[in-house]
């Protein structure tokens, strides 16, 4: 079986260790922070999900985003 690939907002593949940057504020469920747009996240790591990645940011720790609101940087 085969990984599923990965693609941001424009449909460029992701791959772990990339860095993408937010293309939308996004609310962080459980906790009043809000990740500004344009907002760098070095590092990402694919969790098996061809919809979303997990990530951490200076807010928040484990975080998993949904690629619709990301793009490579």
């Amino acid at each position: 079986m085969t990984d599923p690939i990965v693609k941001d907002s424009n449909g460029t593949p992701l791959k772990d260790g990339d860095s993408v940057t937010l293309i939308k504020d996004l609310k962080v469920k459980g906790t009043s922070e809000t990740i500004k747009r344009g907002t760098l996240v070095k590092n990402i790591r694919l969790n098996g999900n061809p919809g979303e990645i997990e990530c951490n940011t200076k807010q928040v720790k484990g975080l998993v985003l949904k690629t619709e609101f990301l793009k490579k940087a």
